[in-house]
């Protein structure tokens, strides 16, 4: 009987370890689980804030800011305006309009 006994206070213990073990290790995953639960709302805070950026510096306002102050650019108007002729360029297109009248 006492074998008997024995052999049950391992199979208690050892059954002890793995109940204690699997609740450690489920606390640990839990803890994994909500560290990464807040790393990706952090993540979605990040990309909506950047969405958010990219919306404000493709307005024309901002863009018409940086072509002023990085591209020294300017307005269009109609006193700075300067016409090019390209003589070649006539010449072809009015070879072109003679040849289909």
């Amino acid at each position: 009987m006492s074998r008997l006994n024995f052999l049950l206070l391992i199979a208690v213990l050892l059954s002890g370890v793995t109940l204690v073990r699997s609740a450690y290790e489920a606390r640990r995953l839990f803890t994994e689980l909500d560290r990464a639960q807040a790393e990706g709302r952090r993540l979605e805070a990040d990309s909506q804030r950047l969405q958010a950026e990219r919306h404000a510096q493709a307005t024309n306002l901002r863009v018409e800011q940086v072509a002023r102050e990085r591209l020294h650019m300017r307005a269009i108007s109609p006193a700075v305006t300067q016409e090019v002729k390209d003589q070649a360029a006539k010449a072809a297109h009015d070879a072109a309009s003679g040849a289909k009248s």
